[in-house]
């Protein structure tokens, strides 16, 4: 039988996210049912929610940054049971046939992923709602283990944030000899400082604000770069194997190409849409420079960042809030007033009125 389950929803892009009671599917034999515990709150919640990427469904029930608990599995599951600590990330399901899937890469699903929420189920074409609800299923493989120890509230935003910067540090090797820059310091940036400190690199912070010094260095930057002073820029010309921007908006590439080092790569991360700004080629030629993007991670990836994060104890540093305080925290978020991931506490959705 079906789950009926409560969560927020909102129901159009003007409207501000409300409670609303849904059904969640009848727990097929290789699903996983999980109470949620957590939800961190992503900038990407905000958009879907508000429409900006044009693709929105409503109603819709944001949420991708979950940790819960086991209640429930399916016969055939073999890798959880009740009580177990796991993770729910941006995708519930994929082809698993194609190159990508075959290969860990379920994010780059040549069929595209199923998404947590905003998406349809590929077996009964059901809309799927996220994480700011009570309870998920969902099938065994897209549910992750959470290591003993980790705070459950700061291990949320690993699922997104943290796995967002991890695959390019992963894909471009970086390690002890890297030299690694983060363009912004938000949600995404405070974790790509972290998990380079702690891969080895020698890592540097770009930023417009002044002031952000003594909070990067305690983060793990070892040098903070004032992306507007013109000398601080040239002192660090040809430096850089991997610079991950995190920008969440149009911004100027061109004064970071520079900064790359030969064969050195500027990775996306942060930012998706026209970037209306003309690039200058001339330094990507002379130095074999290249611009990238990357897309969360895959269930390997995501895996082996949770447990690199269990080992090393790292978690993201949040604001704790409850349901009710959500539609402030979205707007609070587009002001960058969090240091540095709202996570919900979703024991706070049985206490409203």
């Amino acid at each position: 039988m079906t789950l009926n389950v409560l969560g927020y929803a909102v129901q159009s892009p003007t409207d501000a996210l409300k409670p609303f009671r849904f059904e969640r599917r009848q727990p097929r034999p290789d699903d996983v049912v999980v109470e949620i515990l957590y939800c961190g709150v992503c900038h990407s919640d905000l958009h879907q929610a508000r429409n900006d990427w044009s693709d929105s469904m409503y109603p819709m029930v944001p949420g991708h940054e979950i940790i819960g608990k086991v209640i429930s599995v399916g016969a055939e599951v073999t890798r959880f049971k009740p009580g177990d600590s796991v993770g729910v990330g941006c995708m519930v399901d994929s082809c698993q046939h194609c190159a990508s899937c075959a290969d860990g890469l379920e994010q780059y699903c040549e069929a595209f992923p199923t998404m947590t929420y905003n998406s349809v189920d590929r077996r009964d074409q059901s809309p799927t709602f996220g994480g700011y609800s009570e309870k998920i299923v969902v099938r065994e493989k897209f549910v992750l283990k959470v290591p003993e120890g980790l705070d459950l509230a700061g291990a949320a935003p690993l699922l997104c944030a943290g796995i967002t910067t991890w695959s390019p540090l992963r894909h471009w090797q970086v390690g002890p000899r890297s030299k690694v820059a983060v363009i912004g310091l938000g949600g995404l940036g405070h974790m790509a400082l972290k998990l380079a400190n702690a891969l080895g690199a020698d890592v540097t912070l770009f930023t417009r604000s002044p002031g952000k010094e003594s909070d990067a260095r305690r983060l793990g930057a070892h040098q903070v770069v004032l992306s507007t002073d013109t000398e601080q820029m040239e002192s660090v010309q040809g430096r850089f194997d991997l610079i991950i921007d995190t920008v969440p908006y149009v911004h100027d590439l061109n004064p970071y190409i520079p900064t790359l080092s030969v064969n050195g790569t500027l990775v996306l991360v942060g930012y998706l849409g026209a970037l209306d700004t003309m690039l200058s080629t001339v330094p990507m030629v002379l130095g074999r420079r290249s611009i990238a993007g990357s897309l969360i991670g895959g269930l390997p990836e995501t895996q082996e960042l949770l447990d690199f994060c269990g080992q090393h104890g790292i978690t993201s540093d949040v604001e704790v809030i409850n349901i009710q305080e959500i539609n402030e925290a979205f707007e609070r978020m587009l002001k960058s007033d969090v240091k540095y991931r709202f996570v919900i506490d979703m024991a706070s959705l049985n206490e409203q009125a």
